[in-house]
């Protein structure tokens, strides 16, 4: 019997820190993370988590171990592949279904996810109501 094909992940900013500071996930999402580990081109952020984490670190909502860009090129740099995230998928984060994703941020890992296939691990609620929903596939970690 072959093994089955992974359906890839799109990690949520919330999801890499926890990994960075090695918080326990749900079994689920433990058990996700594993099995793209083991399987090379199965886990991406995207672009705009980047973004995100700089604001953080300039806001002081998080301290990390580097400087914002050296800590997310050291997440690219242990396996994690980068997303794409061309013109077509910020436009499609304008025009989701769901009024309740507010957050920008949210609204283009939402995008992603629908865009290429992407599994979203996440902690973020709007995020999991709209997978609940049935418009993307979600682990909450």
């Amino acid at each position: 019997m072959g093994r089955r094909a992974l359906r890839p992940l799109l990690l949520d900013t919330c999801a890499v820190l926890l990994m960075d500071r090695g918080a326990h996930l749900r079994p689920e999402a433990e058990t996700a993370l594993q099995e793209a580990q083991a399987e090379p081109g199965s886990a991406f952020l995207s672009p705009i988590t980047a973004w995100e984490i700089g604001m953080l670190v300039a806001k002081g909502r998080i301290v990390l171990s580097a400087p914002p860009l050296r800590w997310f090129e050291s997440a690219l740099e242990a396996g994690i592949g980068l997303a794409d995230l061309p013109p077509s998928v910020l436009v499609e984060s304008t025009q989701l279904e769901d009024a309740r994703l507010r957050d920008p941020a949210d609204r283009i890992l939402a995008a992603t996810a629908r865009a290429y296939g992407y599994r979203l691990v996440t902690r973020d609620r709007p995020l999991l109501d709209y997978a609940a929903a049935g418009h993307i596939s979600a682990i909450a970690c």
